[in-house]
């Protein structure tokens, strides 16, 4: 028998959770689906593990930095402690202390594995063997994220790589450990392991530069940090071939500069969405590719507006953040208010936290140049601040803003330094609200703070 709610959602996620609260709170019946555990990958095995282990390592390198606290770090982070903090953060695996949230907003959990079975109605293969129907009156949606993607190399499923799941929620430090991927994933693991001890890190991208997504001096900076560290960057270079040996090593082909002996191999080489076996096919729609979606997060393919899609599975932007505007944006057109998703094409912030940190939002110049604007980038030293220099010794970094020339309004911004995450705001305001840099004068940052380089920026466009 049937049972009919407002909005099934599938997917647990922070995305999923955000539009069945949205749409819950709106006086709407949800019930979402999940097969894992509730809060999804960022909660499990990304944003949150990822930073836990992160941390310890970002302590020491900042007191290392100030002369008077610099003399006290004399041993390297524990990775004991770390790993410890890092099962707290991930709530040791388990969702109890998440579920509280669905119930409160009277939200119903059915925990298995949702597909499409025809429009507007969900079956459900619960985990105890048994089958529920779901019909909703409103609106499906569909909010499965994204798994991490395997490349085609020989001999590499059989040397049992790790993957983003794994590395997060390992007990271990590798002796040596190669990372085929320099994007984002790839990039905080190798730096946050290195600090943790591992004796041998191994970065393996194969376009030019490290975050290649990036503006181009993003790239070159984390790459000497990496080197200065004692990371090996091999930039422009496929791995051709992987092989775990009887002794326990992965040995890695490839070609020039030769081998690279392991003894995990990490693949951080991008996402795929999680949209296999979700009965899309019924609809049109490729499974295991991402869901088009409009600005009202509907999907394209499916007539009748009851079909939508949030988060990583419509493939616009994969970041949780994102998904959760999105979320929000769904859950207030299911509601029947007239809101669209403008963040999207416009101001989508992103944060790499490696040692220095990239933070960037919007356009990169080259990217602004394709789109036919008539732009001109200015930058400014980060660590030429009076507020990067009261943070240690070194500072280094790099500021840089996208000017329309047509509009005079920023249509992008790059920071690399210290602590630049706490800048990606401002800039963000800034894009979407369309402020012009003549207004943006009297945005006055306070001194001795890292947020000056604002000035400085403003000062360089006036020149």
């Amino acid at each position: 028998m049937s049972e009919s709610f407002d909005v099934v959602v599938i997917g647990a996620g922070p995305a999923g959770e955000n539009v069945a609260g949205r749409c819950a709170e709106g006086g709407l019946t949800v019930a979402i689906v999940e097969s894992e555990l509730v809060g999804g990958e960022c909660s499990y095995w990304g944003c949150m593990p990822s930073k836990a282990l992160l941390r310890p390592g970002d302590v020491l390198a900042a007191a290392r930095r100030v002369p008077g606290a610099a003399g006290s770090v004399t041993g390297g982070a524990d990775p004991l402690a770390t790993f410890a903090t890092r099962d707290s953060f991930a709530g040791h695996w388990d969702d109890q202390g998440q579920v509280p949230w669905l119930v409160e907003r009277g939200i119903e959990l059915v925990r298995g594995t949702g597909r499409l079975a025809g429009e507007s109605a969900v079956v459900v293969a619960q985990r105890d063997g048994t089958t529920r129907h779901l019909v909703a009156t409103t609106a499906v949606v569909i909010a499965t994220g994204t798994r991490a993607a395997r490349p085609p190399i020989a001999g590499l499923a059989e040397a049992g790589p790790w993957d983003n799941r794994d590395i997060t929620a390992t007990s271990k430090v590798p002796g040596r450990l190669l990372v085929i991927g320099g994007g984002v994933i790839g990039c905080e693991m190798a730096q946050a392991f290195r600090r943790l001890g591992t004796s041998e890190v191994t970065i393996v991208e194969a376009m030019d530069r490290l975050l290649g997504a990036e503006e181009p001096f993003v790239g070159e900076e984390l790459r000497q940090a990496f080197t200065a560290e004692g990371i090996r960057v091999i930039t422009g270079a496929r791995v051709a071939r992987v092989e775990r040996r009887p002794d326990g090593s992965v040995v890695a082909e490839l070609g020039d500069p030769g081998e690279v002996t392991a003894d995990e191999v990490l693949v951080a080489t991008g996402r795929r969405p999680a949209t296999e076996n979700l009965g899309l096919e019924l609809f049109g729609i490729e499974p295991g590719g991402p869901i088009a979606v409009d600005d009202r997060l509907r999907a394209t393919a499916v007539p009748g507006g009851w079909l939508y899609a949030v988060g990583d599975c419509n493939g616009r932007s994969l970041l949780t953040h994102m998904g959760k505007y999105q979320a929000r944006v769904c859950g207030e057109v299911i509601l029947g208010r007239d809101v669209t998703d403008l963040a999207d094409g416009l101001a989508v912030p992103r944060v790499t936290f490696t040692d220095p940190q990239v933070s960037a939002v919007g356009l990169t110049e080259a990217q602004a140049r394709q789109s036919g604007r008539r732009v001109r980038a200015v930058s400014f030293p980060t660590g030429h601040v009076a507020g990067s220099a009261v943070l240690g010794e070194g500072a280094v970094g790099t500021s840089k803003i996208v000017v329309d020339e047509d509009t005079h309004v920023i249509v992008g911004a790059t920071f690399t330094g210290t602590n630049v995450q706490e800048l990606l705001h401002s800039a963000t305001v800034a894009i979407v609200g369309q402020v012009p840099i003549e207004r943006l004068w009297h945005a006055v940052p306070s001194f001795p703070t890292v947020s000056e380089v604002w000035l400085r920026l403003m000062e360089a466009y006036e020149r």
